[in-house]
Formats: structure tokens, C-alpha cells, sequence
């Protein structure tokens, strides 16, 4: 397995879904950075399970840091983050062993580690593993605030319900950072909620898609060819379980334009230089261009539905059924959207400190 992502800064992920713990370790981050545990615990708490939109298994992810914070500050050696598993019951994947889940990584796991990998509520593939991307994540959020860095996600779709995009991008990503179920529009939020709701009284699931917005990134930073801000952010984004789709500005409407609807007019104002349309999302090149940095992904319903289905018996290679029990979300999209602002915050702060030095995030403003 790949599990470490990151050049100057790097994070690193071990750990199952019913093992005895999970969590990450972050490396490369420049000494003296505040770490606040309040806001860990917020941010945490963003990706929990709650109510009847979420699945009944109830962490408590307390996270304790055994290695590189002193004094409430980074120290610039690597910084582990250990969560417990406390809610696991192991029992409800008995036959998971030998019957692959449709849509899980059970079988394409059994062919690449024989067997020895752990299957019980999905080992190290399971969404569980996200606890320790959101822990490291709000270390590198907090950072990249103090450089005057911004970052927030809201429910684009969900059920086939769509949010409003972003209006007042500063007015909104401070409204939402404070929402558990991040909505621009409430009353979209209530739709969003029922659909979720009618899927799981059909024992089914729903998707969705998020859409991102990162506001106070310089000019200038990218690595052409194969490090582009856009390849870098889509390699880390697929490593989240679930995401099955990502584009950048308009995406995959740019393909329907004439280049004069495409092309995004730039503007100076008092050496501020601006691009209203914002098509190509903030990057261009491969580079950004101080707007902006907007993006879409999509995040496939959870696999894990209680309608019986049609799979086959890894032992025998015989056709059988299968009809999952134990305790899952009907949609995961809502609580997806923190895990997709760790994800970006992370790879920001690894390819900031590539152009400007590591010791850049913890400059003061």
C-alpha cells in the first residue's frame, strides 16, 4: 500500500475501521505552528456520525497527540495523531470474509493481498480511515489561516437536490464552517435531508457532490507537468474513499463553450490583478492565479445498502447473494465535505512550503 502523500509536507495514514486504533502522522511542517486542540475537536466533530443521517456507529475520536507538539506548538518533528476505536462490532462482517460487498473494495482487496487483508467493516479502505486526515487537516487549516488562507465546502447535490453555488464567497465560507450540514440554502438542506431520509426507510443510500472554494492563495505556485495544483488536489481528493469524480472551474462544461465564453478577462486594479468569470477555477497552467480555487467532487452513494444483492462466494467462485447487516450511512457526502477541506488544506501546505520554503507557514502575516 501507498499510504503516505506529500513532499515537503506529508501525512501519512495507518490503521482499520475495527482495529484498536487509526489516525496519521504529519511530517514536514514547519516549527512553531499553533496547534489549538479546541478546534481539532471541532473539526472532528464535523465528521461524526449524527442522528439518523448518519450511520448508528458513534465514535467518540478523541485525539491524542504522542509526538511532535510541545508547549502548544509544532516542534517540526513529525506529529502523531492516535484516535481509538471504541464502537466496533466486529460480529456483523462474519461472512464478508469469503462474500464480496458490491460496490466495496472486498474483492478487488482479495486480489491484490490473498486473504491476509482486514475485511471487518472494510480494514484500512473504510471511510473510517478519514478520522486521521481530519486530524492532521486542522493543524494545516489553523496554518494556513494565519497566512491568510481560506477554505470551505458546501453540499453541492445530494439525492438529486441542488444547493445555490457560491455568491459572497467570504460571507459564505464563514457561514459555513459553522454548519453541521453544510448548505448554502436551509431550505435546500430540508430536501437534501428527506431524500437521505426515503433512502434509508428503502434501506438504500444516496451521493452527492461537494463543491470547494480556497480563497487567499498566491499567484504563482504549481509544479508543471505532472505537479500541477490540479493534479496534485485530484491524486490526494481520489484517495478519499467514495470520490469518483473531480473538475476544476466550469469542469466538464468548458467542453459545450466557444473559447471568448471560456476565456477568463483579466483585470488590474491598483496592481491587484482579477478575473471575474472564473472559469478555469483559479488555476491555469497548472499555476494559480491568486483567484478563487474552485472545485467539484463527486462522492457515490454508500456502498453499503441493505437491499439483498447479487455477488459471488471468493472461495468458490461461485454466484450467491448477499444481504448486509450491521450499522451504515445512508449518505456520507455531508460528512465527506470536512474530509475534502483536510484534504486541501494538506496539500496546500505541501505545495506552499515547495515554493516558498517550509518555514513560510509559520511567518507571521
Amino acid at each position: 500500500m501507498k499510504n503516505t502523500f506529500g513532499s515537503s509536507v506529508s501525512i501519512t495514514l495507518f490503521g482499520e475501521s475495527h482495529g484498536t486504533a487509526i489516525g496519521a502522522v504529519l511530517d514536514g511542517l514547519a516549527s512553531g505552528i499553533e496547534v489549538d486542540e479546541e478546534f481539532i475537536a471541532a473539526q472532528m466533530k464535523l465528521r461524526q456520525s449524527v442522528g439518523a443521517l448518519s450511520t448508528p456507529r458513534r465514535e467518540g475520536d478523541k485525539v491524542r497527540i504522542v509526538s511532535g507538539v510541545f508547549n502548544g506548538k509544532t516542534t517540526g518533528t513529525p506529529i502523531t495523531f492516535i484516535i481509538e476505536n471504541e464502537d466496533t462490532r466486529s460480529k456483523d462482517y462474519g461472512e464478508l470474509a469469503y462474500k464480496a460487498r458490491p460496490g466495496h473494495a472486498d474483492y478487488s482487496a482479495q486480489m491484490k493481498y490473498h486473504g491476509f487483508q482486514d475485511f471487518r467493516g472494510g480494514g484500512h479502505f473504510s471511510g473510517r480511515i478519514t478520522a486521521g486526515v481530519v486530524a492532521a487537516g486542522a493543524v494545516a487549516i489553523s496554518a494556513l489561516r494565519k497566512k491568510g488562507i481560506k477554505i470551505a465546502t458546501h453540499i453541492l447535490s445530494c439525492g438529486g437536490i441542488y444547493d445555490r453555488t457560491f455568491d459572497d464567497i467570504n460571507a459564505d465560507i464563514d457561514r459555513l464552517n459553522t454548519m453541521e450540514f453544510a448548505v448554502l440554502d436551509d431550505e435546500k438542506a430540508q430536501a437534501m435531508q428527506a431524500a437521505i431520509t426515503a433512502a434509508k426507510e428503502e434501506g438504500d443510500s444516496v451521493g452527492g457532490r461537494l463543491e470547494t472554494v480556497v480563497t487567499g492563495v498566491p499567484a504563482g505556485v504549481g509544479e508543471p507537468w505532472f505537479d500541477t495544483i490540479e493534479s496534485v488536489l485530484s491524486h490526494a481528493l481520489f484517495g478519499i474513499p467514495a470520490v469518483k469524480g473531480v473538475e476544476f472551474g466550469a469542469g466538464f462544461a468548458v467542453a459545450d463553450m466557444r473559447g471568448s465564453e471560456c476565456n477568463d478577462n483579466f483585470s488590474a486594479d491598483n496592481g491587484a490583478v482579477t478575473a471575474p468569470t472564473n472559469n478555469n477555477g483559479g488555476i491555469i497552467g497548472g499555476i494559480t492565479t491568486g483567484m478563487p480555487i474552485l472545485f467539484r467532487t463527486a462522492i457515490k452513494p454508500t456502498p453499503s445498502i441493505y437491499k439483498e444483492q447479487q455477488t459471488i462466494d471468493m472461495r468458490t467462485m461461485d454466484n450467491t447473494t448477499l444481504q448486509i447487516k450491521g450499522r451504515h450511512d445512508p449518505a456520507i457526502v455531508h460528512r465527506a465535505r470536512v474530509v475534502a477541506d483536510s484534504i486541501t488544506a494538506l496539500v496546500l501546505c505541501d505545495q506552499l512550503s515547495q515554493r516558498f520554503g517550509t518555514d513560510w507557514l509559520a511567518d507571521a502575516e
